[in-house]
């Protein structure tokens, strides 16, 4: 059986629709991807965002979005800062 990973993608709003162009691995753990998406700032209301922010589950290789986030340029920036210091704790820091 294999486990489900779990991605926070950054997608830019096009005139054909939004366009992902960053993906993060946040591993196979729910709980800690969960726990790092609602250390994130951004809105749940996505309809007048140029930039959002997803989390995603991957289940038999299909991404599944659970949750997104609106952000500006500011909020993206401050966001990619704290997904980058969580996994830099959780993979240098964790328990052997």
């Amino acid at each position: 059986m294999t486990s489900n990973t779990f991605y926070i993608v950054i997608s830019l709003r096009t005139p054909e629709g939004f366009e992902s162009f960053g993906k993060y691995n946040l591993g196979n753990n729910r709980k800690r991807a969960t726990t790092i998406f609602r250390h994130l700032k951004g809105s749940p209301d996505v309809t007048q965002s140029m930039l959002t922010m997803e989390l995603e589950e991957s289940v038999n290789g299909l991404p599944v979005n659970l949750q997104m986030l609106g952000c500006t340029l500011e909020e993206v920036a401050y966001n990619t800062k704290i997904i980058v210091k969580e996994t830099f704790k959780y993979l240098n820091l964790k328990e052997t």
